[in-house]
């Protein structure tokens, strides 16, 4: 096994490997591939190695990966599991980097294809032989919109796409998104990193950190109560993405949704707060999200929180129960995405 592979933060079984990528004006970049490896580990239970269907999960704006159960239960059920904290985020944010910023979201592409190519590498070794998984991109929030316009360009490239709240439409009016866009792009140009001076509750936290009224064990550096600040470059660069799927564009692969069938977004808090999305609007994720291809499945989840995956027990149970059997569903053992060479 390649020896720059690590025990990840989160312990054994988890395993890290640091990726470098091309330097920017603050200095190195660095993404991180976590692997979920139960069959490395003493006294685990047999089982293959190296299946050919694996799982990369990516995060959403001021997040990292830290869903140990997801990773257990779909390991569980035959996949193989990987994770990926994009640079400037979770285990990739260097000292004097600006935390989540970007001013294109295809500045994560170099993240994904260099993830790509370790899982692909790190399954081969561990079987000994050549392999070629076929691979179901997961995604959260804005990271969703990240996996979508990524998907979109990357025609063949993955077997499947999970989307868990993406963040796929600007939220409010018409009239409210094209003053904003105006104002964006001259501030994104003059002053790309320009803080922008929005409300920041931290009711979000308040419904997931173990903390307060959640249950999950969270870094305060790599997810901070109120988020990380807004930065004008990285917003303009969002409002551009949802530019480009309100233009259109077509996932060639089966995309599943995932979301609350309600949402709360208020400045007080109120215990539907621990049952609804409070992040995004759900009607216009799913309107959109009906647009992105051909075969587009939506499950809305009641009691979801916007990732549904940290809901409370049964609902996030719920969650994993249907991304697991649509996945299995669209991507069944021994399948070839269209278009794919054969391996050799």
């Amino acid at each position: 096994m390649d020896e720059s592979w690590s025990v990840d933060i989160l312990g054994d079984p988890f395993r890290a490997l640091t990726l470098p990528l091309e330097p920017d004006d603050e200095g190195a970049r660095v993404a991180t591939l976590v692997a979920y490896e139960p069959e490395a580990s003493p006294g685990a239970r047999s089982g293959p190695s190296s299946p050919t269907r694996a799982v990369l999960y990516i995060h959403g704006f001021s997040d990292y990966f830290f869903h140990a159960e997801l990773a257990e239960a779909l390991s569980a059920r035959g996949w193989a599991f990987f994770a990926l904290d994009l640079h400037n985020y979770g285990r990739s944010l260097l000292p004097g980097q600006t935390p989540g910023f970007a001013l294109s979201l295809e500045e994560y592409d170099p993240d994904i294809e260099a993830a790509l190519a370790a899982l692909r590498a790190r399954l081969a070794a561990r079987a000994g032989t050549g392999i070629d998984p076929e691979v179901v991109l997961m995604a959260h929030s804005t990271g969703g919109l990240t996996a979508t316009l990524w998907a979109a360009r990357n025609p063949g490239r993955i077997a499947a796409l999970v989307l868990n709240s993406p963040w796929l439409d600007t939220q409010g009016s018409t009239l409210l998104r094209t003053a904003a866009q105006g104002l964006l792009e001259t501030l994104s140009r003059r002053r790309p990193k320009a803080r922008l001076r929005l409300p920041a509750l931290g009711f979000y936290f308040r419904s997931i950190s173990d903390t307060l009224d959640g249950e999950w064990r969270i870094d305060p550096v790599w997810r901070p109560e109120t988020g990380f600040p807004i930065r004008a470059g990285w917003l303009a660069a969002v409002l551009a993405g949802h530019r480009a799927l309100a233009r259109g564009v077509t996932v060639d692969v089966p995309v599943l949704v995932l979301c609350s069938t309600a949402s709360v977004i208020g400045a007080t808090w109120n215990e539907s707060m621990l049952e609804s999305d409070i992040i995004l609007d759900v009607v216009p994720m799913v309107r959109r999200a009906a647009e992105l291809g051909h075969d587009v499945t939506i499950r809305r989840l009641p009691g979801a929180l916007h990732d549904v995956f940290l809901s409370r027990p049964e609902v996030r149970g719920a969650a994993v129960r249907a991304a697991a059997g649509w996945m299995d569903a669209r991507v069944p053992v021994g399948y070839r995405t269209p278009g794919r060479p054969l391996p050799g």
